[in-house]
């Protein structure tokens, strides 16, 4: 027997609801607009114009990434704006080791009943992200899919293109062995890791978001959910300055599987686990568990978040710009020859 009267409403996607929460976020993505583009919010495309007086040779350079289970925390938390802002800058950094501007971004949003207030607040996030690296959120997709997502629940991913001059490009050929490897602190998990420490923290430890733990000297709610740091701007010095050779943004893999991408086959990386103090919440992850050295390293970033190639010719420069920046950094090794891997001393 046929169904009487139904509508896609009915059926749990509510269009005008939709459109609602896509007022609001038309008028925080122009908010981010620059001259180039070309678009507006809500056509079928993106339009970017490159200026081609400032290039000689460009070449574009993408990324895509999502915020993975640390939006399991966010929800429960009800704390959305600030995963946005993980997604937006870890495309950022992603883009920025291989020596690329960071030109627009576009976002995916997708949950099984659309809440206006929870869409805003997490486009509130990538504009405010994007503002602070320059770079125009200039499109994007929000869809309600009805039974596909748990109650209360939205995967968010993120999609990012950064223009690099051709012969300045940073693709690992110009890694020799002597060159310096240069740690930028982390502040925390940024977006990496959070299956294990969820279920170390919150299934083995008992904890709740709002437990206060000693070791950390806070909740542990509010340690995890740090935003992922962006790098841009201190790369951005860094490269204008010729002081990089390689960058690695430390990710899931840890410094272990990240690094060894970016340098040549014929050299290694020797890194002394030494060389910076390791923050609480890794030691106290580790503790909780009984992880192994290695197995740490490997999950978790262990508070570094980019490493830095810097030849040795340009260490004392890149120094500098780093000191007055107010760049919290390390010197952690160095470039070796061997097996393409990296060596802990």
């Amino acid at each position: 027997m046929p169904a009487k009267n139904a509508t896609y409403a009915a059926a749990g996607v509510d269009i005008d609801r939709a459109n609602q929460a896509k007022r609001r976020i038309r008028y925080l993505a122009r908010k981010t607009f620059t001259g180039n583009v070309l678009s507006d919010i809500g056509s079928f495309g993106g339009l970017f114009a490159l200026d081609r007086r400032q290039f000689r040779n460009p070449v574009l350079v993408s990324s895509v990434d999502g915020v993975g289970t640390k939006l399991k925390l966010a929800f429960e938390m009800g704390l959305h704006h600030t995963v946005g802002a993980d997604l937006v800058n870890h495309c950022v950094n992603d883009i920025s080791v291989q020596g690329a501007t960071p030109l627009f971004f576009m976002d995916y949003f997708a949950t099984g009943v659309l809440e206006p207030k929870v869409a805003e607040k997490v486009v509130e996030g990538i504009a405010g992200a994007c503002t602070q690296n320059d770079c125009a959120l200039i499109g994007g997709e929000t869809a309600e899919m009805p039974g596909f997502y748990p109650p209360g629940e939205y995967d968010l991913a993120g999609f990012i293109v950064g223009v690099a001059e051709k012969n300045r490009l940073l693709t690992g050929e110009a890694v020799r062995a002597g060159d310096v490897l240069v740690g930028l602190a982390s502040n925390g998990l940024h977006t990496n890791g959070y299956s294990l420490a969820r279920k170390l923290l919150f299934g083995h430890a008992r904890y709740s978001p709002d437990t206060y733990v000693n070791e950390l000297k806070s909740k542990v709610g509010p340690e995890l959910m740090r935003v992922h740091k962006s790098y841009w701007p201190v790369m951005r010095k860094l490269l204008t300055a010729g002081c990089i050779s390689a960058a690695a943004h430390i990710t899931g893999g840890g410094i272990t599987e990240n690094l060894p991408r970016v340098l040549p086959v014929g050299l290694a990386a020797v890194v002394e686990r030494a060389s910076w103090p390791v923050p609480p919440i890794f030691q106290h992850l580790q503790s909780l568990g009984n992880v192994a050295d290695d197995e740490m390293r490997r999950t978790f970033n262990m508070g570094i978040g980019m490493v830095v190639v810097v030849p040795a010719a340009a260490f004392a420069k890149a120094e500098t710009i780093l000191r007055k920046g107010n760049e919290q950094h390390f010197t952690i090794g160095r470039v070796v020859k061997g097996e393409r891997r990296v060596k802990y001393a």
